[in-house]
């Protein structure tokens, strides 16, 4: 699968690479996990420092699928408001997911901010309402988010317009956010894993996985085989080609970049900023000063298609942040698409899946906020393996929708 188009910004920025030579000979491990994006290396991370033998595989180089196109933005909230979230799956559960994101941002920022060679940042998270037909519903989500605890502060449009330049009746401003570098920060964490005993092999394709009693065999594209306890399928939105079950729809994704503007941003420096329309608008800055302005998704999942899009989406994007923030004028210095996948109910899967039984999981971090997602998966799956019973594991599992 073609995973991105145009020139995403990480892979501008981070062009050296380790190389690290592909698997070429048969080998044991506790557990494999296909995939070395930011899901992969933050699993990695919690499975290592568990004590157990990991090895990683992936068809690319490390960090090149998915995470090269990830606009990265690091926030609690997720796609589906939580109350329409409270509506699908009751208050508790709502509440539960939200939660689990807010203290897997904070965990982020602890674990990337010792890393001098990544770039990361706390941020402030401010959601607004796109059209005056959405205001008393943002409302509401105010209300019912500060009702649970949560650190926010209801902005009206005077506010929005003298703090952040923005048009745009009201927004929710939240305390917990951040951004980050997402390839720099997974190859630091596999680095990190491979000190540790772990091993990566790349360019290496499985192409076959089967369970056995006692483990599970792989089958790689070279016709090497790998035996393990455990197999995590960590494979970025190539994950669903494992599953004869349509878990998740794919769709296109576009954003550009611009030209460094230190002076120009004023607040946004400090702020991830999104609607309430769907598909949203969003933006967030980087360490150099630049904006990033994401959206205009689609149904598009033909990589030519894709790629011929990308100039008219930009240009789109830039129009549309120009009418929300008519005092900050970006230039397009660099645009791409990527691939993304969307669940239904707007939440990831991980864990088991009946078609592969209880040694092969699944870390599908799917949606607006897949990295948060990635490491709340990380704790499951480490858990998972060692028996314990995690909080969010039945809300994540395959079979949520049942009872609920």
């Amino acid at each position: 699968m073609d995973l991105k188009s145009g020139s995403p910004y990480w892979m501008l920025k981070n062009a050296q690479a380790e190389f690290h030579p592909p698997l070429e000979h048969d080998h044991r491990c506790d557990v494999l996990i296909v995939g070395a994006g930011i899901t992969a290396a933050l699993i990695a991370r919690e499975l290592v420092d568990a004590g157990m033998q990991v090895c990683l595989i992936d068809k690319r180089q490390a960090g090149w699928g998915s995470t090269a196109a990830s606009t990265a933005l690091l926030q609690y909230e997720i796609d589906v408001e939580l109350q329409a979230l409270a509506r699908q799956f009751g208050m508790d559960d709502a509440v539960l997911a939200y939660r689990a994101c807010e203290q897997a941002v904070e965990s982020l920022v602890r674990l990337a901010r010792p890393m001098r060679d990544v770039d990361s940042r706390s941020m402030q998270s401010l959601y607004f309402s796109s059209h005056w037909y959405h205001d008393r519903r943002v409302r509401r989500e105010g209300m019912l988010r500060k009702e649970h605890g949560f650190d926010l502060e209801c902005l009206e449009s005077s506010e929005l317009k003298e703090r952040f330049y923005l048009n745009a009746e009201i927004g929710l401003l939240s305390a917990v956010a951040a951004e980050v570098d997402p390839v720099q920060l997974a190859r630091r964490l596999l680095t990190a894993a491979a000190r540790k005993g772990a091993l990566l092999f790349e360019r290496t394709q499985a192409t076959e996985v089967s369970p056995t009693a006692r483990g599970v065999n792989v089958k790689l594209a070279n016709g090497k085989r790998l035996r393990c306890k455990h197999v995590v399928i960590a494979a970025g939105y190539e994950s669903q080609a494992f599953l004869s079950e349509r878990v998740a729809r794919n769709r296109s994704s576009y954003a550009f970049v611009s030209d460094p503007m230190p002076e120009a941003l004023g607040a946004l420096a400090n702020c991830v900023v999104w609607e309430s329309a769907r598909p949203y608008l969003y933006t967030r800055t980087t360490a150099d000063h630049r904006l990033i302005v994401g959206g205009e998704d689609d149904a598009i999942d033909v990589p030519l298609k894709r790629d011929a899009s990308v100039g008219k989406k930009a240009e789109t994007l830039k129009r549309k942040f120009s009418a929300r923030f008519p005092a900050i004028s970006p230039d397009i210095a660099f645009a791409w698409a990527g691939t993304f996948a969307e669940t239904q109910d707007g939440l990831p899967y991980f864990g088991a899946h009946s078609q592969y039984g209880p040694r092969v999981h699944f870390a599908m971090a799917y949606g607006g906020n897949g990295i948060t997602y990635s490491a709340i998966g990380a704790d499951i799956i480490r858990d998972t393996i060692q028996g314990v019973a995690h909080p969010c594991a039945r809300l994540f599992s395959f079979d949520r929708g049942q009872g609920s």
